[in-house]
């Protein structure tokens, strides 16, 4: 006998526009406040996975679509700030974040390659390149690129 209720394979064929759409409207509807993945699920009646495919939906799709960035911090969830210096906030964390990546990979990987085969042509531009991807990414994350329109 077949069951009733839509098994894990029914309910994931939910289209990821079908789910980003609900989630962006789960977080309209809570603006300017923000939800928290697991709140997000209770809203929308997704699982946490369709969650997260609508978030990314939203991230590649909606954001630009609707003039609607989305944020996230640990404390607030998702959320569609009013403010544009939240906006900026959450941009410069980003950076930093990809900063501190591309350090790591400098320092860790990049930097002593070079040093071994100093006249590898690979290491050399690998170095050269993401030297001045830190440097940009240093800016960005620290405030000391131009702000405002």
């Amino acid at each position: 006998m077949a069951s009733s209720t839509p098994g894990r394979g029914q309910r994931d064929r939910v289209p990821t526009n079908v789910c980003g759409e609900r989630v962006r409207m789960a977080l309209m509807g809570a603006r300017p406040a923000g939800l928290t993945t697991r709140q997000l699920v209770a809203a929308t009646a997704l699982s946490p996975y369709q969650v997260r495919r609508g978030i990314l939906w939203i991230k590649e799709v909606a954001a630009r679509e609707h003039l609607t960035p989305l944020v996230y911090t640990a404390k607030g969830g998702y959320r569609f700030p009013a403010d544009s210096a939240d906006w900026v906030a959450y941009e410069k964390s980003q950076f930093a974040a990809s900063l501190t990546r591309i350090s790591r990979l400098l320092d860790g990987t990049i930097t002593p390659h070079a040093m071994k085969y100093p006249d590898d042509k690979w290491a050399r531009f690998v170095l050269a390149q993401a030297t001045s991807l830190q440097s940009t990414l240093d800016m960005l994350a620290n405030g000391s690129a131009p702000v405002g329109g």
